[in-house]
């Protein structure tokens, strides 16, 4: 006959307290959660900012009460480190959720834009971390140029005629048709840059549309710009790429990538030949977070 044997705490030992939480724990924890919602402000800069790091990793009942917090305003926490400070995203019923509409009037974009808007920050995520080794790699840095993301979407779109030519599909569909299909389409009706008297280049333009969303994503902590060859170089930041790992398994992205027309890249402007091709015009010079409506 086997014993049932009931496990409890040696004689005399007490069960350890539970420190209750003060108004100022709730303070602390509050503000490390503002601190995340600043993508531009680094830790090493910002010693109140470090210190709060340091007692999320080292005291856990003060983690789980940040992490509390951050639950409670719609927040994910996707890191937690000295690399990307306390990197968070928004849920989509968050009231922090950035949403496709609102960017758009943000950018003064009309409704038939914002699926090219959408489809630049795909491509820019696509770019800047184009193999599952890079997004797993906390030290890579992805490279991005404006022109770079412009030809590589032209690449992608040719090769998306072409696979729809194979099929049998529609290859012209309406211009206010949904869908990244139609938008991959649709923008390589558009002019790349435009025409102005004084040679700027036009907000409706492709390399517009690209340059819009780079400099939201560099207001945004995600990227910084490193230059103004190729309409403007960028890198990516630790929390850009907490992001797109957050993403990369949506199938836009998948089948962005299977097309195969951009190889790792340092922001030059090298893509992938096309197959069997040399009459595609690609870009002169030539060098993705958010919820529906």
């Amino acid at each position: 006959m086997s014993e049932h044997v009931e496990w409890s705490e040696p004689e005399g030992t007490a069960p350890a307290a539970t420190a209750a939480v003060t108004p100022a724990d709730a303070a602390d924890a509050a503000r490390l959660v503002s601190f995340g919602l600043q993508p531009k402000l680094q830790p090493a800069r910002d010693q109140e900012y470090a210190d709060l790091l340091r007692r999320y990793r080292e005291d856990p009942p003060f983690a789980r009460l940040a992490d509390a917090v951050a639950t409670g305003l719609g927040l994910i926490v996707l890191e937690v480190s000295p690399r990307a400070g306390m990197a968070v995203t928004a849920a989509e019923d968050s009231v922090f959720a950035v949403r496709m509409g609102d960017y758009a009037r943000r950018t003064s974009a009309d409704g038939g834009d914002r699926f090219l808007h959408g489809l630049a920050h795909l491509a820019v995520a696509a770019m800047a971390f184009p193999r599952p080794e890079d997004l797993a790699d906390d030290g890579y840095i992805g490279r991005v140029t404006v022109n770079g993301v412009d030809a590589f979407v032209r690449q992608a779109c040719r090769r998306l005629e072409e696979r729809a030519a194979e099929q049998g599909e529609n290859t012209d569909p309406a211009t206010d048709a949904p869908g990244l299909e139609a938008a991959w389409r649709i923008w390589v009706r558009r002019s790349a840059t435009g025409a102005t008297k004084d040679a700027r280049r036009l907000a409706g333009s492709t390399t517009g549309i690209v340059a819009k969303a780079v400099a939201f994503l560099t207001d945004s902590g995600f990227l910084q710009r490193t230059g103004e060859d190729n309409g403007g170089t960028y890198r990516t930041t630790a929390r850009y790429q907490l992001q797109v790992r957050d993403m990369a398994g949506s199938a836009a992205m998948a089948e962005l990538l299977e097309l195969g027309v951009v190889p790792v890249t340092d922001g030059t402007p090298t893509l992938l030949p096309p197959e069997e091709s040399d009459d595609l015009e690609l870009v002169a010079d030539a060098g993705l977070p958010f919820h529906s409506s």
